[in-house]
């Protein structure tokens, strides 16, 4: 299964999924004209996508959904109640609706979306399951729960939150208020949360590890890195490629999907 973050970030989130000849896009949090501009940063053409998965409905990973899936008549698989929350122009026209802790299916690819604790409507996670095996993501939720790592198990590529530090959050400029929310049990993974989560997901079979959504105010990449990587060396089991998602390009194992799609 291939993986790779087209943003990743608190201006727009969007992740890319292949296997075999599926091809999916979780959220599509940037414009359009940005979206369409990544995926062809790795070979995509947007209209071969099967489908568009929506974890929740924050302008973060919704601002270019309605014009994307109009445009190349894309369904759009969402919790049932988020497509009444959204605003007008990010409404989709061919909308699959699927409950939390449902299961359903996209061309060659298994999806279950399970629930995640965040301050949206039903904020959901994915678990992916192919011909070339699992693939977990979480990319919004204040605490891992015995559900989420259950859920992650086996996983042979996972996308993790590691929203910020705990230190730069308490010392930065953010008002005390939303500090609270983003470090509350509906807000955001801290680093040292995500590691926690992490090395209860180390397995022989963990291939890759993406760390998503960094705060540009309240993160640094290297502290992200360090602190996961303190984690898996701890442990002998497994020896993934750590890779720490970017706002401004993509990020994939080899950044050129093309070949590996097609095999």
């Amino acid at each position: 299964m291939n993986t790779c973050l087209l943003a990743s970030g608190s201006k727009g989130n969007s992740l890319l999924v292949c296997n075999g000849r599926t091809r999916l896009l979780i959220d599509a949090g940037l414009s359009t004209r940005e979206l369409c501009r990544r995926l062809a940063l790795v070979q995509v053409a947007p209209e071969t996508l099967d489908a568009v998965l929506v974890t929740h409905e924050h302008v973060d990973h919704v601002r270019g959904l309605g014009l994307l899936s109009r445009r190349y008549k894309l369904p759009v698989y969402l919790h049932h109640g988020v497509a009444a929350v959204l605003a007008d122009n990010q409404r989709p026209e061919r909308v699959v609706e699927f409950e939390t802790g449902g299961e359903f299916a996209v061309g060659d690819l298994g999806v279950k979306a399970f629930p995640v604790t965040h301050d949206a409507l039903a904020t959901v996670g994915f678990a992916i399951s192919g011909t070339s095996g699992k693939g977990g993501v979480a990319t919004d939720l204040g605490v891992s729960t015995c559900l989420v790592a259950e859920e992650l198990c086996r996983c042979q590529t996972l996308v993790l939150e590691s929203n910020h530090d705990e230190v730069m959050l308490r010392d930065g400029p953010y008002p005390w208020p939303l500090k609270q929310r983003i470090k509350g049990n509906h807000g955001h993974l801290s680093n040292r949360d995500s590691a926690e989560l992490l090395e209860t997901l180390c397995w022989e079979g963990l291939e890759t590890v993406f760390l998503a959504h960094l705060s540009e105010t309240n993160n640094h990449p290297g502290l992200a890195r360090t602190t996961a990587e303190q984690v898996l060396s701890r442990q002998s089991c497994c020896r993934p490629r750590l890779l720490v998602g970017r706002q401004d390009q993509p990020i994939s194992v080899t950044n050129r999907l093309q070949g590996a799609m097609s095999t």
